[in-house]
């Protein structure tokens, strides 16, 4: 009875639907043609909420435990519609949505909330700028929001140039998670990793493990590498853990060796920004004005 329900839902919003015309929009999947500004949208991504909210673009449903104060903000009268990880579908239903997103965490949900309604998969995967771009774009597309979209890549390429400039002349760094008192290294291959092409900076240690969670170092680890620059995420902070934080894992006779430490040249980037909503609008050009701060503030050697 609940399957016959939903597939019902999802006929009527196909037919209500069939009356707008038809734009074709790039996905994590693949091209995919979508009826022009869709009305009444679900999203269960971060990243995606947040470059919509940079659009202007209205969202009717979302998860019900947002971590970026920003987000959670402006999605506080919206229908909560379950988690990253397990969609309510019968929330879902009940908001009867035009259209689906889904991304990251959520993209494995991708069947399941098709059966109550047209669904996409925007993930962005470790070629953040490129495709964050390309997300800004497709949205702007899909909502007839093109010509802000314009804008809003025209300022996050303006604060990329404004990057580089400010790198010019430093050389090394090193991407850490802490998790509590563990700590994991990203090479530029990793979800991290284009900080690294967006700074210009290299990497102090290379062929590091590329898995999800980086790989697993210690201070002693860190202290070889002695990278210039030290930019660190607090998984724990992100996600609202209480617990050790990201300096006092870091904190070390070893660590404070390096010539980050000694310079002052740890950077303590947006947790949630980087590790929630990464290549978001407003998370990727905060991240951005975060590190050309902090790199102009710090002349080169």
């Amino acid at each position: 009875m609940r399957r016959i329900a939903l597939s019902g839902l999802l006929a009527v919003s196909l037919c209500s639907a069939a009356f707008a015309a038809d734009v074709t929009i790039d996905t994590a999947q693949g091209p995919v043609a979508l009826p022009q500004s869709p009305q009444k949208v679900a999203v269960y991504d971060m990243a995606a909420l947040d470059t919509l909210q940079a659009l202007g673009v209205p969202v009717a449903g979302t998860i019900g435990d947002i971590k970026l104060p920003a987000l959670k903000e402006a999605a506080q009268d919206v229908t909560p519609i379950g988690t990253l990880f397990e969609p309510d579908l019968e929330a879902l239903a009940g908001l009867a949505p035009d259209l689906v997103i889904v991304a990251g965490r959520s993209s494995p949900q991708l069947q399941a909330v098709s059966q109550v309604a047209p669904a996409i998969d925007m993930t962005i995967d470790a070629d953040l700028v490129p495709q964050a771009r390309d997300r800004i774009t497709a949205y702007g597309t899909l909502f007839d929001k093109t010509d802000r979209a314009a804008e809003l890549t025209a300022t996050l390429d303006d604060k990329l140039a404004a990057l580089k400039q400010a790198s010019a002349g430093h050389d090394t760094a090193m991407i850490i998670m802490t998790n509590g008192p563990k700590m994991s290294a990203y090479g530029k291959d990793s979800r991290f990793g284009w900080m690294y092409d967006a700074t210009g900076l290299t990497e102090a240690a290379q062929h590091l493990d590329e898995a999800t969670h980086g790989q697993a170092v210690s201070h002693e680890f860190i202290a070889q590498a002695n990278p210039d620059w030290l930019l660190v995420v607090d998984r724990g902070a992100a996600i609202g853990e209480d617990g050790q934080g990201a300096e006092q894992t870091l904190t070390s006779d070893l660590v404070a060796g390096t010539t980050a430490w000694s310079k002052g040249q740890v950077v303590y980037l947006d947790p949630a920004a980087n590790y929630l909503a990464a290549g978001g609008y407003s998370a990727l050009t905060g991240t951005l004005d975060q590190l050309t701060k902090a790199l102009a503030d710090s002349p080169a050697s």
